[in-house]
């Protein structure tokens, strides 16, 4: 029978065994009663084998055969090796039982000859030496296989890194509403992640439209973000660059991942594989120098629109593209492509906002020849929607002007265009020439009648140059501030309710108006920060040190190189001078 191993068998009884001294074979066992351990070992599931003090086997039950794929006769007098020469058996721990005769559990993994659905096999076995009157005969040792319990758990290892990736790149990816730097943490992450290098491409926006027709069956992109290992960032650094448009031809692998929708991984076995896949035949030459050998393209796409794609490129020893890794670049683009959208979204309404806002903030004339007069306005940044700030000058009777400073709450579109309409119901209400006061007080309802549920700040002041003074009304706003010899102060100007909250109660301060000073009104995107006292962030602008007998302009200037960095939301500025006599122009 296979079951018993060839060799001599010897009676087991009391006392029975080898003699003191005796050569060991490296067959079967002589000592071994085969008949005793068919009778115990033929019917078990798990296999066992017994290896003499060479490590050679001397008995393998029908089990362990079966794993194998051995016949167990064929097992007798030779190494493991020599059966199964693609076996990592642990040959190491086992020497080191024979030595010091401690026992262990050891895990072998490979492939036998027997047929297996798994691409590498598993099996825990326990070992113990083998010894008699204080001879060591051998090793003992029981495996069972544990292939499927190993690729369990190797795929609950691969769930556990790819939830730690995910919940990471919900951290990283979508910080800003800006869509390059949304596109920028996406190849960032991505790299060394996934892959040696990722490129993040996304159809142009509607302000950016390519501006020359793109030929037949050529998909046209703009790239958003490239990053790259060291190892390619050569390389990286010759290939179009992010807000470069990129001509992709027919049958690419991009143009046919966004045609079907899904994953496409390419292996560069050949260059015409290559040549393929690539946007253009040209860039087959950057691919080899950068040893690339496999790509994947993944679709960015969100509440059933396209955006784009994302590219990863491994190279040199960076194993090829599996299914795994489809399913993860798929998983992070998907959660990666809502922020993204959104980010879209945002930069095509920020670009309306700006372009309207900076269409209604034309830049005031000079009402009066004996006025200089200079404005700035400066969005926060590409992160923060455009708000509703406003500046404007008119002229009135008697030689004076209205200088006008607002604010609309809230931001985007629709306080570009409250900012619209408040502005027209101020300019209406100062061709009726009432006192800057009493403007207020008309424009309050009007306001809150006019159904954008937005309430507004606003500073006036009339300068009028014959009296020699401002008058100034104030709904809400921070006070203006004087800038005389370089140093900055603020006026006390008392300020009352915002605009449409239907309150009322303004009031007119009248302060003198020498020539020289510069009046310097501002929303407050120029000094308030989140979490700071306003105390605290006007004493910064008090704090400035200003040059001297400057241009307005070139004031300006230097007011927002010193506090415009940081500003989290938009900053409107109006500085105005009486001249010393009419007609002077502005000073050097």
């Amino acid at each position: 029978m296979e079951s018993r191993a060839v060799g001599t068998a010897a009676r087991l009884g009391a006392g029975s065994g080898p003699r003191e001294g005796a050569p060991v074979s490296s067959g079967a066992l002589p000592w071994v009663d085969q008949r005793m351990l068919a009778l115990l070992l033929d019917g078990t599931p798990a296999g066992v084998g017994v290896l003499d003090r060479n490590l050679r086997y001397a008995y393998v039950n029908p089990a362990l055969a079966r794993m194998n794929g051995v016949p167990a006769a064929e097992h007798i007098g030779r190494t493991i090796a020599d059966v199964l020469p693609g076996l990592d058996a642990g040959m190491d721990q086992l020497r080191a039982l024979l030595a010091d005769g401690r026992p262990r559990e050891i895990l072998t993994s490979g492939q036998t000859r027997a047929e297996s659905p798994y691409g590498r096999r598993y099996w825990s076995g326990v070992y113990h030496r083998i010894e008699v009157n204080g001879v060591v005969l051998g090793v003992a040792g029981v495996v069972v296989e544990v292939s499927e319990a190993h690729r369990a758990h190797a795929e609950l290892e691969q769930t556990s890194r790819q939830l730690a990736m995910f919940d990471d790149a919900a951290q990283r990816i979508g910080t800003t509403l800006d869509m390059e730097t949304t596109c920028a943490e996406l190849a960032d992450f991505a790299v060394p992640l996934l892959g040696d290098l990722a490129a993040v491409d996304v159809f142009p926006p509607d302000h950016e439209a390519p501006v020359h027709t793109t030929p037949h069956g050529v998909l046209r992109l703009m790239r958003a973000a490239l990053a790259a290992t060291p190892r390619l960032r050569s390389v990286a650094d010759a290939v179009d660059q992010p807000g470069d448009m990129i001509d992709f031809q027919e049958g690419s692998a991009i143009h046919r991942c966004l045609a079907s929708g899904s994953v496409v991984v390419e292996n560069f076995a050949t260059d015409e594989v290559l040549e393929r896949a690539a946007p253009n035949a040209s860039r087959l030459a950057f691919y080899r120098a950068a040893g690339a050998h496999s790509g994947m393209v993944v679709p960015l796409s969100a509440r059933g629109h396209a955006i784009g794609t994302m590219t990863i490129l491994r190279a040199g020893g960076s194993p090829g593209f599996d299914a795994q890794d489809a399913v993860a670049a798929r998983e992070l683009t998907g959660r990666a492509a809502v922020a993204l959208d959104s980010a879209v979204h945002y930069t095509h309404q920020h670009a309306i906002a700006l372009e309207l806002q900076q269409a209604l903030l034309t830049e005031p004339q000079v009402p009066q020849l004996d006025l200089e007069i200079a404005s700035r306005y400066r969005p926060a940044g590409s992160s923060v929607l455009v708000g509703g700030d406003w500046f404007d000058a008119i002229p009135l009777s008697g030689g004076r002007t209205l200088q006008v400073m607002g604010d609309v709450m809230g931001h985007g579109v629709e306080a570009a265009v409250a900012m619209s309409h408040y502005r027209s119901m101020l300019r209406a209400l100062a061709d009726t020439d009432l006192a800057p006061h009493d403007i207020l007080t008309r424009l309050d309802p009007m306001v809150s009648a006019a159904g954008f549920e937005r309430a507004a700040t606003c500073l006036l002041a009339i300068l009028d140059p014959a009296a020699g003074e401002w008058v100034f009304a104030n709904a809400g706003h921070l006070p203006p501030a004087l800038v005389e010899a370089g140093r900055v102060r603020l006026l006390d100007v008392p300020a009352g309710p915002p605009l449409g909250t239907n309150i009322g109660g303004y009031s007119a301060t009248t302060v003198p108006a020498p020539a020289g000073p510069v009046l310097l009104m501002y929303t407050d995107g120029l000094v308030e920060r989140r979490g700071e006292d306003i105390d605290a962030s006007l004493a910064r602008l008090t704090g400035l040190d200003l040059p001297r007998d400057t241009g307005l302009e070139e004031l300006l200037d230097t007011v927002l190189d010193a506090l415009a960095p940081g500003a989290e939301d938009d900053i409107a500025l109006l500085a105005s001078r009486q001249r010393p006599d009419p007609g002077t122009k502005e000073r050097p």
